[in-house]
């Protein structure tokens, strides 16, 4: 498929969708909005691929925020609806059973932060800014950034990066936990990429199915999180890649995992 505003490669089985509006900041208007949401959806459905990395144009922005230009006509009839329309791609890249990393370049700020909040890790370069400076448009962040960055970094810190507007660089970011690690600019998709690849050498169903018990942790209580993995950890043990792991431990060999 061609595609407008992203680009879409296959590196193996690793997936790297690149956010391509660079004159406009990777600005997330609904034509990119909705060029990611197919890309993923391919991603998805894929066989080939494991794992999905996705980053910025150009030197200066992973994405800058929602385009402004959109976002101003917005009113009481349609913000809830337009708020709505990006809530729904970012809930659909959370709850892929494909771990995404967010590469973060450069600026990712407004619904360019709440991008990367969704994606299951985020690893940036030392220029990157993160922030959810929306009360400086008299908004509030509208694209789960009230929830996920509340469920990252905790009740105060997201207070404090929400109502002050404050942008902060890539190394605050790495204290309170926002981000996973920081590479430097040269290195940044080489190290998500031996990332990816690590992940994608393990068994798929295990990965998937770690996607899901974690994402029980935040939807359920810790009562029912636990019974949710212990469901979840008897389905793996009725798969083929469960015998073959365990079998390989105990003959001391390589794994072979075929998805099954």
């Amino acid at each position: 498929m061609n595609y407008e505003t992203i680009i879409l490669e296959e590196k193996g089985h690793v997936c790297l969708i690149t956010l391509n509006r660079p004159d406009k900041l990777n600005a997330l208007n609904a034509i990119l909005l909705t060029e990611l949401q197919k890309a993923l959806q391919f991603c998805a459905n894929s066989e080939l691929c494991r794992a999905i990395i996705i980053t910025g144009a150009g030197p200066k922005a992973f994405a800058a925020g929602a385009d402004i230009a959109q976002l101003h006509k917005q009113n009481a009839e349609t913000g809830a609806d337009f708020a709505r329309f990006g809530q729904s791609i970012f809930t659909e890249l959370e709850y892929l059973n494909k771990p995404v990393i967010a590469a973060v370049n450069g600026f990712a700020l407004g619904g360019g932060c709440e991008l990367a909040l969704a994606c299951h890790m985020r690893f940036a370069a030392p220029q990157a800014k993160f922030g959810q400076p929306e009360v400086n448009l008299g908004i509030i962040p509208g694209y789960g950034g009230t929830q996920r960055l509340t469920t990252l970094v905790g009740r105060a810190q997201s207070m404090e990066l929400i109502l002050s507007g404050a942008i902060i660089d890539s190394e605050e970011a790495l204290r309170i936990g926002l981000v996973n690690k920081v590479f430097s600019s040269e290195t940044l998709i080489d190290e998500c990429m031996k990332i990816a690849e690590l992940i994608v050498s393990k068994a798929p169903l295990a990965i998937s199915a770690s996607l899901k018990a974690i994402r029980a942790a935040e939807d359920l209580g810790t009562q029912e999180g636990m019974e949710s993995e212990a469901i979840i950890f008897g389905d793996i043990c009725g798969t083929h890649d469960f015998k073959e792991g365990t079998l390989a431990f105990l003959e001391k060999r390589p794994a072979q995992f075929s998805g099954q």
